[in-house]
C-alpha cells in the first residue's frame, strides 16, 4: 500500500500498536502526526522517523487539544487523508461495586470521548479532502462482558457504535470508517493486565499475544480498497483470512 502524499493522525502514537502503525505508515510513504500525552516519547519518534513526522502533545479527552492537533496537521502537511483513533486505557481493572467513579469516568473520557472527539475534529478536514479514512481500535471486549473490565468493555462497545453511526452519516461524503479488533496485542497494556490477576486475559503467557507490527500493519491494508467491504463494521484479525490478506500468515 503506497501512502507518499497522504497524511495520517495518530493518537496514542507514544508506544505499542500507536507508535509501530507511526513507522509502517511512514515507511508506506505517509506523513504522520503523532498525538500523545508523552511528549518525549512521540518526540524521540519523530525523530527517528524524520521530517515525514511532526509530534503533538495531546489529551484526546480534550476536544479543543484535539481539534489544535488537527489544525496544526493540515498546516504541516496540507490537509489529512487518515485517522486512527488508537489512544486507551485499561484502567481502573476491577469489580464494578468497588470502582473509584472518578477513574471509572478518566477511562470513558479517552476511551469514548477521545474517539469523538478526534472524530468530530477530523471530519471536516476529511471532507475538505474528499474522504479519507477513520481507522479505530476496538476490541473483543466491545462484544463479550469480561470480569474486572467494566469500563474498558462499555467504552469498547460504545466505539463500536459510534464507528457504525460514522459510517451511516458520512459515507456519502467519501468518508471510510472501519473498526479494527486485533486480538491480545504484546504491549504495556497486556502488562497492566497480567498485573491484575483479574480473568483469563491475564493468565495468559507474553508468547501468547501478537507483536503490534501486526495490527499496524492491518491499518495500512485497511486504507486500500480490499477493505471496502468492512466499511461501517469491524475486522477481527484473528480471522485467519484477514491475517492472510494482510500477509501475515
Amino acid at each position: 500500500m503506497d501512502m507518499t502524499g497522504k497524511t495520517v493522525i495518530i493518537t496514542g502514537a507514544s508506544r505499542g500498536i500507536g507508535a509501530a502503525a507511526a513507522r509502517t505508515f511512514a515507511d508506506a510513504g505517509a506523513n504522520v502526526a503523532l498525538l500523545a500525552r508523552s511528549q518525549d516519547s512521540i518526540a524521540e519518534l519523530a525523530g527517528e522517523i524524520g521530517s515525514q513526522a511532526i509530534a503533538i502533545p495531546c489529551n484526546v479527552a480534550r476536544f479543543m487539544e484535539v481539534s489544535s492537533a488537527v489544525e496544526t496537521t493540515v498546516q504541516a502537511f496540507g490537509g489529512l487523508d487518515v485517522l486512527i483513533n488508537n489512544a486507551g486505557v485499561i484502567d481502573p481493572i476491577g469489580a464494578m461495586v468497588e470502582q473509584d467513579p472518578d477513574a471509572w469516568g478518566q477511562l470513558i473520557d479517552i476511551n469514548v470521548k477521545g474517539v469523538f472527539n478526534g472524530i468530530r475534529a477530523a471530519a471536516p478536514a476529511l471532507r475538505a479532502g474528499g474522504g479519507g479514512s477513520v481507522l479505530t481500535i476496538s476490541s473483543g471486549a466491545a462484544h463479550n462482558a469480561i470480569e474486572g473490565w467494566s469500563a474498558y468493555c462499555a467504552s469498547k462497545a460504545a466505539v463500536n457504535m459510534m464507528n457504525r453511526s460514522l459510517h451511516l452519516e458520512e459515507a456519502a461524503n467519501g468518508i471510510r470508517a472501519i473498526g479494527l479488533s486485533p486480538g491480545t496485542v504484546a504491549t504495556e497494556m497486556q502488562r497492566t493486565i497480567k498485573a491484575s490477576g483479574i480473568n483469563a486475559v491475564s493468565k495468559l503467557d507474553w508468547e501468547d499475544h501478537i507483536p503490534a507490527d501486526w495490527p499496524a500493519r492491518c491499518l495500512l491494508w485497511m486504507c486500500g480498497p480490499e477493505a471496502d467491504r468492512f466499511c461501517g463494521e469491524e475486522i477481527s484479525l484473528r480471522d485467519e483470512d484477514i491475517r492472510r490478506a494482510v500477509g501475515l500468515v
